[in-house]
């Protein structure tokens, strides 16, 4: 019973990363439309209600320079990488309990894997 229950989950690991990989980055940026109201991607692009995410792969949470963060953002220790940015996407709430952040997630699967796509493209 253990063993199917492990061969299960590491399926859905499998299967959840495999999204990932396989985002469309030119349905993302459609996608992304939406965070466009709060958000720039472009290298030195303004802060608006939320941060710039230029370069934000890699970033550890809550330290752009300019942007008045949550304290539980900027104590929560995350580095955003493809995998945090999903749980952030889905959830912010659940991920960061006390964020600032106002927007109730995305809970298609695809549709994150396609945004992180996007952002993998267009915040290098």
């Amino acid at each position: 019973m253990l063993r199917a229950h492990l061969t299960a989950s590491v399926a859905l690991i499998v299967i959840a990363r495999t999204a990932l990989a396989d985002g469309d980055p030119d349905l993302g940026k459609r996608q992304f439309a939406q965070c466009m109201a709060c958000h720039t991607v472009e290298d030195g692009g303004p802060n608006k209600v939320g941060p710039n995410l230029h370069d934000i792969f890699g970033r550890k949470a809550g330290t752009l320079p300019g942007f008045s963060y949550s304290d539980a953002l900027k104590n929560s220790g995350i580095v955003w990488d493809e995998a945090k940015i999903d749980e952030w996407i889905k959830k912010p709430a659940a991920l960061v309990p006390g964020t600032k952040m106002a927007f109730f997630g995305v809970a298609n699967d695809q549709a994150r894997a396609n945004i992180i796509a996007y952002l993998k493209q267009a915040t290098k």
